[in-house]
Parts: structure tokens; C-alpha cells; sequence
């Protein structure tokens, strides 16, 4: 099996004392290779515009544009880098979750922090592109890994009921809980076993299980009745996997 290639990481961070010393930490972990250091915002979107990194290691109080302000410049961008905070305050960890920061770490770090966090990150960019991890056969996708406040949280597909749209992201929802991942709904049609998941609708994967029944609304269209209690509408496109479900 070829070695997978070196995470390639860009840092901005405004403190050299502080850039520097993740330079050394860097340069001892393992699966990752800088790229460039920037040392405000600014300079950390025209960087990642002209080095493409895999990883942005991103402080958050800088001059000018601070980092949770690059992060959400940086998400319209396909492929975005995954990010990772590195900051001396916590008080920005909601926020960091919102723009889906991959990891959050305090200063100063941790050698073995940094290389979780790391981890975490490759963890999050195969997943976004749908390659099967390191050790598995099967070709369709067995688990998720999505930001949480503490970090990330595994999910495995077949606990996933249904899959919704929200702009560039997706949204698992597990029972009462919901997580957000950056996928496109293709990828994760093409992704997820056909003999467990159906795409009932452009914004909308149902788990086949997870499906009670079917109605038709006033105009004719099919509705699928969820386990939870919720409806959801069968796109024109998609009826015929209403009859093939029920197999008619």
C-alpha cells in the first residue's frame, strides 16, 4: 500500500515567538510538511490562494482580519483547507464550531495535541473527498467525523437516519441530535451503501429503514413517512425509488 503523501500545512499566527515554535513542533510530527507562515489574515487567504495547503494552523486574535473571519472567507473556496485554531483564549470555541474548525487548540501546545490534531485533520479530508480509510475494503463510506465543541465526534453511517442539505454543508441527523459536514449531497449519494440509504429529493437522503410509509399530498406527489415523526417529500425525480422501495 503507498505511504500516504505529508499533510501540507500552512501557519498564520501574528506572534513570531509563537509561529516559531510551531514551526518546531511541526517539523517533529508526524504526516505533515509547512508550507509558508503568514502572519495576518490577509496574508493567510492570499497564501492559501497561492499554496493550496491541506491544513491552515490558525491563530485567532490577529491585526486586520482575525482568524474566524479567514476561516469563513476561506470555506467559499472548493477545496477549502481544513482548519485548526491554535489561540491562547477559549472563549472563541463556539464560534470556531460554527465555521467547522477540524480542532481548537490552547497555547501554548502540546507536541502530541498537535499531532491529534493533525490526525483529525486527515481524518477530515478524506472523508470530504469520500477515500475509505486506511485498513477498510468496503467501497461505501462506514462513518463520519464531525466538529463538536469538544472536537470531533464519530459517527457511524448506519446510525444516521437521514441526510439534509444546508448550503455547501450537509446535515446528519442521529435521533434528536444533528451534525454538520462539508459534503456534497453526490458524493454522499455515490458514497453511502444503496442498500441502506435512498435519495428521496436534491436536498435529502433517508436511511431505508428509517422509512414507515409512504402518502400522496393533494397534487399527487409522494410523501415518506420518517420513524420520527417528520415527512419528507419525494422529489418528481426521485418516485420511482417509491416504487421500488414498495416494490411495485
Amino acid at each position: 500500500m503507498p505511504e500516504e503523501a505529508p499533510l501540507r500545512v500552512l501557519i498564520a499566527d501574528d506572534e513570531p515567538l509563537a509561529a516559531e515554535r510551531l514551526q518546531l513542533l511541526l517539523a517533529r510530527a508526524e504526516g505533515a510538511q509547512l508550507v509558508g507562515t503568514a502572519s495576518d489574515g490577509d496574508s493567510a487567504i492570499n497564501l492559501t490562494d497561492a499554496l493550496h495547503p491541506d491544513v491552515l494552523l490558525l491563530d485567532i486574535a490577529m491585526p486586520g482580519l482575525d482568524g474566524i473571519g479567514v476561516a469563513r472567507a476561506l470555506a467559499a473556496q472548493e477545496p477549502s483547507p481544513a482548519v485548526v485554531f491554535v489561540t491562547a483564549f477559549d472563549q472563541f470555541a463556539v464560534a470556531a464550531f460554527e465555521v467547522e474548525a477540524v480542532d481548537y487548540l490552547m497555547k501554548p501546545v502540546e507536541p502530541a495535541r498537535l499531532q491529534r490534531a493533525l490526525d483529525r485533520a486527515r481524518t477530515y479530508l478524506r472523508q470530504r473527498t469520500g477515500q475509505p480509510q486506511p485498513g477498510k475494503s468496503s467501497q461505501w463510506l462506514e462513518e463520519f467525523w464531525a466538529s463538536d465543541l469538544s472536537g470531533l465526534v464519530r459517527i457511524a453511517a448506519q446510525d444516521v437516519d437521514r441526510v439534509s442539505a444546508e448550503r455547501d454543508y450537509m446535515r446528519l441527523h442521529v435521533g434528536r441530535r444533528s451534525w454538520l459536514i462539508h459534503h456534497s449531497m453526490a458524493a454522499l449519494e455515490e458514497g453511502l451503501n444503496p442498500e441502506l440509504f435512498v435519495r428521496l429529493h436534491r436536498s435529502a437522503i433517508v436511511r431505508r429503514d428509517f422509512i414507515t410509509g409512504f402518502t400522496r399530498n393533494q397534487s399527487g406527489r409522494w410523501i415518506a413517512r420518517l420513524a420520527d415523526g417528520t415527512e419528507q417529500p419525494v422529489g418528481r425525480l426521485y418516485s420511482d425509488r417509491v416504487r421500488a422501495i414498495a416494490g411495485r
